[in-house]
């Protein structure tokens, strides 16, 4: 029992699981800033910029 509660008492204390939670709001964070930042220069219409984007990068021509 005693190593039970050792346990948890450990796993309350460890702040690993928070530094992967801050990581991951961060990806979000500049996730969310890049669509919006694409969509300003997409002038909004963001899947048409997409599709140029991925005709150019697997054919040869860019228009």
């Amino acid at each position: 029992m005693e190593k039970k509660l050792s346990f948890i008492r450990s796993f309350a204390i460890e702040d690993d699981g928070a530094q992967v939670i801050e990581y991951a709001l961060i990806i979000a964070v500049v996730s969310i800033a890049l669509v919006v930042a694409l969509r300003g220069v997409a002038n909004g219409n963001l899947s048409d910029f997409i599709a140029r984007v991925n005709n150019c990068l697997t054919t040869s021509s860019c228009s």
